[in-house]
């Protein structure tokens, strides 16, 4: 058993399958909004660091799906202070974990705490990407 830092959207319907699992396995998981996290550049560089802004960015997120924001035509520099700025922006989860910090639950360094999960069911793509998204069904952008 180990202790989790699982950053999420409360609600979102597969954050909620994956601490399934990693509760699943045994895990330990300490949930913390990353909506309201007060984030700073140096905290999300940990998990972002190496990524271009297509592979960081939460491509549900309402502006991305508008099209009012294209990760392509970003800078590193850019998604990250946009992301600061703006929270739903960050692709989900992020997890700290026996000192590593991890974006996205499909990162291979995240496999080891998954236990007897296969991967066989999407956990990963939102059920909403063509439909409005939990956000715009709410009624706002966060």
């Amino acid at each position: 058993m180990t202790d989790i830092t699982f950053f999420e959207k409360p609600g979102c319907i597969n954050g909620e399958k994956q601490k399934a699992i990693l509760r699943a396995a045994g895990h330990s998981l300490c949930c913390i909004d990353i909506l309201s996290y007060s984030w700073n550049r140096e905290k999300l560089l940990a998990f972002v660091a190496g990524k271009v802004p297509v592979e960081m960015m939460n491509h549900t997120a309402p502006a991305i799906k508008k099209g009012e924001i294209i990760p392509d035509r970003l800078s590193f520099t850019e998604a990250v202070e946009m992301m600061v700025a703006d929270p739903i922006l960050i692709k989900r989860p992020l997890v700290e974990v026996d000192g590593l910090s991890i974006q996205g639950f499909m990162d291979p360094r995240l496999a080891p705490y998954l236990g007897g999960w296969d991967g066989r069911s999407d956990v990963v793509t939102c059920p909403n990407l063509q439909a409005l998204s939990c956000d715009e069904q709410k009624g706002g952008n966060k």
